[in-house]
Parts: C-alpha cells; sequence; structure tokens
C-alpha cells in the first residue's frame, strides 16, 4: 500500500481537512512519485519496513490502550512512508536527512517517536546505532526514551534483543543503544549518532544544542534528525529558525531535497473557533485526541481570553504573533517572469542596498511600460567569495546555486568590492541601452562607491532609511506586491529577502524594513526594492512621461 497516495485521495476528495502547508508538501510528494526528477525514486518496500515494525513489535505502554500492539494513523502512516520511502536511485541511501513535523498536543507523537527510534535502533541495518533522545532538560529527553522502554517491555520480540541498563537500552546483537541527552550532558561531544530525536524543538532556546547533534551525524551512511514539536511561546529561538525554513521549503523559495517539512497548523488565527478547521492542527483528532476534550478547551478560552493564547499555541499552533511580520508567502509570491531584451534601450529606475562589507550587497532597476501600471525588477546581488561556502553552511541558504544561476556575483576576498556593484550597472548600459535616470542610495558607507557612480555619469539620489522617507512607498510596495502588480522575474533572493522582512511601526504608524534578531535572515533584497520605490514615486510623473 502507497500510504503517501492513499492519504492524497482522502485529502482530495475533503474527507480529511489540512493545512495549505500540508497540502503543498504532500502534492509534491505525489508529483514526485508519478513523475521522479533527479536522483530521488520512491521505493514503496522501503517505505512500508518502519510501519510494519512498528505496529508489529511495538506496544502501547500507557493509557486504556496499554499492551496493545501500535496502530498507526494514517497522517502517521504517510509521513513514516515519506521519510524513509525516498532513496536514491543508484545507491539506495535514505533521502531525508532532517525533518520537522509539527502537531498539536496529545496527536500520538511521542507514540511515533519512540517507534521511529526503535526501528531505527533495531530495524534499520545500521551496525553500532546510537540513537539519542534529545532535549533541553533531561527529564524532558526521558519522556520518549521511557516510552520507548516501556514498549520493549511490553513486547516479547523486542525484549529478548534489547536489555535495559543504567542510562540507556543496549541491543547487543548489533552492538547498539539508545539513550536520552540533555543540553546540560558531559557526553555531547564524540557522538556517532545514527538517529537524533529531538522532542518539543520549541523548549530548546540553544542552537549549539542542535548544532553539536547535526554534526553527530556527519559520519553516518544514512542519519536521520527527527524535530516533531508543538509550537512555543519564546520567540526568536532554535525552533523559529527551523520554522521560517521548513516554510521557505514548502513554499519551494528554498530549495532542499533532504529536508521534509510537515507542519499541522491553523491557517489563520480566526478558525480556531470553527470546528471543522481543527483537524488542520490535529490529524489525529477523533481517533488519538478527544474531539470533547478539544471542544471544552475552545469554549474555556471563549470564556476566559486569560486561556486563549495556550490553546492557540498549543492546540492550534498559532504562534505568538511574530513583532511586526510583514507579508504573507501568498502576497510575495509571483512566478510572472520576462525578458531583459523586452527593456533594450529604455529608461529605468535604480537603487542599491551596499549593507555592509560583509554582507550581501543588491542593485535594482526597475521598469515601467507606456499605459501599464506594472512594474518590472531585475536585480543582482554580491557576497565576498570568501564567506560563500561559510554561508551556505551556516545559513543553510543556496547561494551556490544562485551564484550559479547568474543571479548573484561573488567578488573577490572576504569583502565586498563596491566596484562591481558599478561594474553591472554599467553592464546593463553598455548591453543593453538601459539606463537608469536616478538611482537611490542610503548615505551610510556609501561615500566613495558614490563618486565612483557619479563619474560613471549616473545621477544618484541620496535615500535617508528613516520612517519620514520610507513610510509611504513601503505602503505603495505592498499594495503593489499583494495585487501581483510587480514582476520580480521569479527571483528567488528577492523573495527569500521578502518573507524576511518585518515592518517597525511608530506611533504616528508609519512604517520601516527591519529584520528579527536572527542575523541568517537577510533582507537586502528588500531594502534594495524599495529604495527604487522610494525614487519611483518621488519621480513618477517625470518617468512616467520619458518612456
Amino acid at each position: 500500500m502507497n500510504w503517501i497516495l492513499r492519504y492524497w485521495e482522502e485529502i482530495e476528495s475533503g474527507n480529511i481537512i489540512v493545512s495549505n502547508k500540508v497540502h503543498k508538501i504532500y502534492k509534491r510528494l505525489v508529483d514526485e512519485i508519478n513523475n521522479p526528477k533527479g536522483d530521488w525514486i520512491f521505493d514503496e518496500e522501503r517505505s512500508e519496513r518502519p510501519i510494519q515494525f512498528i505496529e508489529t513489535f511495538c506496544r502501547q505502554s500507557k493509557g486504556e490502550w496499554i499492551g496493545r500492539p501500535v496502530q498507526l494513523q494514517l497522517f502517521q502512516k504517510a509521513y513514516i512512508s515519506a521519510l524513509f520511502g525516498f532513496v536514491h536511485k543508484e545507491t539506495g541511501i535514505r533521502r531525508f536527512k532532517e525533518t520537522l513535523f509539527l502537531v498539536a498536543r496529545k496527536n500520538g507523537k511521542s507514540t511515533m517517536l519512540s517507534g521511529i527510534a526503535l526501528y531505527m535502533l533495531v530495524a534499520d541495518g545500521e551496525g553500532g546505532a546510537e540513537v539519542y533522545s534529545v532535549a533541553t532538560k533531561k527529564d524532558q529527553a526521558r519522556i520518549v526514551f521511557t516510552e520507548a522502554v516501556n514498549m520493549v517491555k511490553q513486547s516479547p520480540a523486542l525484549s529478548k534483543h534489547i536489555h535495559k541498563r543504567k542510562s540507556d537500552m543496549y541491543m547487543p546483537l548489533t552492538f547498539s543503544k539508545m539513550e536520552p541527552l540533555a543540553s546540560d550532558s558531559n557526553s555531547l561531544d564524540g557522538l556517532n549518532s545514527h538517529c537524533v530525536i529531538i522532542d518539543e524543538l520549541h523548549a530548546i532556546k540553544d542552537r549549539n544544542l542542535y548544532e553539536v547533534m547535526k554534526q553527530s551525524m556527519s559520519a553516518r551512511r544514512q542519519p536521520l534528525l527527527v524535530m516533531i514539536t508543538t509550537s512555543g511561546t519564546v520567540r526568536e529561538c532554535i525552533y523559529d529558525d527551523i520554522y521560517d525554513y521548513a516554510c521557505k521549503v514548502t513554499d519551494g523559495v528554498i530549495e532542499d531535497d533532504r529536508f521534509l517539512p510537515v507542519l499541522y497548523e491553523l491557517d489563520s488565527r480566526d478558525e480556531w473557533t470553527d470546528w471543522r478547521m481543527w483537524q488542520k492542527a490535529n490529524p489525529g483528532l477523533g481517533t488519538i485526541k478527544k474531539v470533547e476534550d478539544l471542544t471544552e478547551k475552545v469554549e474555556r478560552a471563549k470564556a476566559n481570553p486569560k486561556d486563549l493564547p495556550g490553546v492557540l499555541c498549543k492546540d492550534f499552533n498559532i504562534r505568538d504573533t511574530v513583532a511586526g511580520m510583514w507579508l504573507t508567502f501568498e502576497d510575495i509570491n509571483n512566478e510572472e517572469t520576462f525578458d531583459i531584451e523586452e527593456f533594450k534601450d529604455s529608461y529605468a529606475v535604480g537603487g542599491a542596498d551596499l549593507s555592509s562589507t560583509t554582507d550581501l550587497t543588491c542593485a535594482t532597476l526597475i521598469f515601467m511600460k507606456p499605459d501599464s501600471k506594472k512594474k518590472y525588477v531585475l536585480q543582482q546581488y554580491f557576497l565576498p567569495e570568501d564567506l560563500l561556502e561559510k554561508r551556505v553552511v551556516e545559513d543553510k541558504i543556496p547561494y551556490d546555486k544562485w551564484r550559479d544561476r547568474g543571479l548573484l556575483t561573488t567578488t573577490p576576498g572576504n569583502k565586498v568590492d563596491y566596484h562591481y556593484v558599478t561594474d553591472w550597472f554599467v553592464k546593463m548600459f553598455r548591453e543593453y541601452g538601459i539606463r537608469p535616470l536616478w538611482i537611490g542610495y542610503d548615505p551610510w558607507n556609501s561615500q566613495y562607491w558614490i563618486q565612483e557612480m557619479n563619474d560613471a555619469g549616473f545621477d544618484m539620489v541620496e535615500v535617508r532609511q528613516g520612517y519620514k522617507t520610507l513610510s509611504q512607498p513601503m505602503k505603495e510596495l505592498e499594495a503593489d506586491l499583494k495585487a501581483h502588480m510587480i514582476n520580480y522575474n521569479n527571483n528567488p533572493i528577492l523573495k527569500w529577502c521578502l518573507t524576511n522582512t518585518s515592518v517597525k511601526v511608530d506611533e504616528n504608524g508609519n512604517i520601516r524594513p527591519v529584520k528579527g534578531q536572527n542575523q541568517r535572515q537577510r533582507i537586502d533584497g528588500a531594502v534594495s526594492l524599495l529604495i527604487a520605490y522610494v525614487i519611483l514615486q518621488q519621480k513618477l510623473n517625470d518617468y512616467l512621461a520619458l518612456i
């Protein structure tokens, strides 16, 4: 049985209601099963093995089902099938190395995690497998471990081969072990992990724990890092980083074939009172999680607003409002493209965000056509060559692929050479006859570059980065993006920068762009576009008269 296709049939028929993000990811998986592309194929037999193992050998260890064989729900089977079923068409190595599974509380996540952990310990064909259940505190790390221990005790077949020791479970036949670890453990160094389980990722404030455990898997042939969590209340922590990354992979902003995001959540905060939508965050509702219990919580939250944040966060995976979130992916996404030849020998309006010399730098050109309100945007990005590999690894952003596509230019050394920015504007003029009538710039740290641009014959216009200058153009830019009146050639770097952009509001309702505390979230492309937009708004009548 192909459980992914079965699950998709139920979703498409309307029998199962899922979030937009779950719908997107399973549609992609189904497309990849039916029309394999690249190096990965779906092996139905491989996808079935962990499911058969869990349902054959693992037994419930809690509540009214204690002692009974684990019966996985369809959503769990589909997820496990995806996690284990996609393999390399030549080597057979498992595709997914890392996964985030977001689901509301009481939807059977610990049971599923324990089953996956035992499969990786016993049946994944890895000698000397090391499986770790990891959390900030040892008590949290022990939850999955203890459930796995109890599953083994309940199973005559497993208990013959797996022995509980003081701090771990050990399988002598393959020299494999499972152990709970906490961030304050003295034994985080020197690990050789085959599988790492992180339960309740939202509770982990220290990114180092995640990085150390991920690095510990580097010597294994096909390791697996599984993160399962509800939403959290701590902002700008590792959970926010991984969740945002998962959203970008889901939406296609970032391509990562080795990361599987499955995000069960409400699509809108307004859906929490609509019982028909509850399944979006609670795929086990009615089978694992009791409808009457959730109904009681919702009614209590309606009567007492103090209970609402907890219900929204833990039962519906609605995060605390992320301060200043500007646009949704749906607002931003526009897959229209254009050919630069369309604008040969034409006028444009330019903008540039030089940022710091070690950061991402962006140059922008905006074009319009007579009798049309649509804007066309062309951008070029710049990054120091010496930092490229580091940024790809640390930021998990495909700068190297963007460079190979010609969207990003690397400049020699460890600092951006602004001569390359000048050269790009000059190249656009010499090769295509594109002349920017005005180019906006942030006066901070740009004195020498401005002189160089003036010497090259460009009319440079200062754009200060305060509310007074940026607010109205940013609101105009927002409206045009939402109306899909900006064709930015489906540039993935700009799309990524826009999704990273937050907004800060003053007491008068004026706005300006900011980024969050996560320094990996670059917004330079959005700022460069906004600077060009400021000039376009200031000079619009003059520009339209010339085109």
